[in-house]
């Protein structure tokens, strides 16, 4: 049995295209992050769906978003170079790539010390 399952990120936009026969083909690349710190490696996967859902799918697939994947791994070489390929049987959304909102990506403001929305008399631990 050949499936492998993974999370990361998108790193390109979804590309639809057609076979001549019409079938649908939504392509686009992974990037899935390994370790932490100086040991954090990425392995970067070619992946492909095909048929009706991966047209449905196109146009939630972009840059930077993270996705969950579950597919058959393949292997090719081009030019000397392997890469890695999945053919998607699953693809799970898991979240849009943050927009910049100049406060280190949070979406609000960091609270301020010592000036809460509570006198200290009201808190109620």
């Amino acid at each position: 049995m050949n499936n492998l399952t993974a999370i990361g990120r998108v790193g390109r936009d979804a590309e639809l295209k057609y076979t001549q026969g019409g079938d649908a083909i939504l392509r686009f690349s992974a990037a899935v992050d390994s370790g932490y710190g100086d040991k954090k490696t990425t392995v970067w996967l070619d992946c492909a769906m095909f048929g009706k859902r991966g047209e449905k799918l196109a146009e939630y697939i972009k840059k930077g978003d993270r996705i969950g994947v579950t597919g058959e791994l393949g292997v090719r070489e081009h030019e000397g170079k392997t890469y890695l390929q999945l053919r998607l049987n699953d693809l799970t959304l898991l979240g849009e790539k943050k927009p910049d909102t100049g406060n280190g990506g949070r979406s609000r403001p960091a609270p301020q010390a010592g000036g809460g929305d509570f006198p200290d008399d009201n808190i109620p631990f």
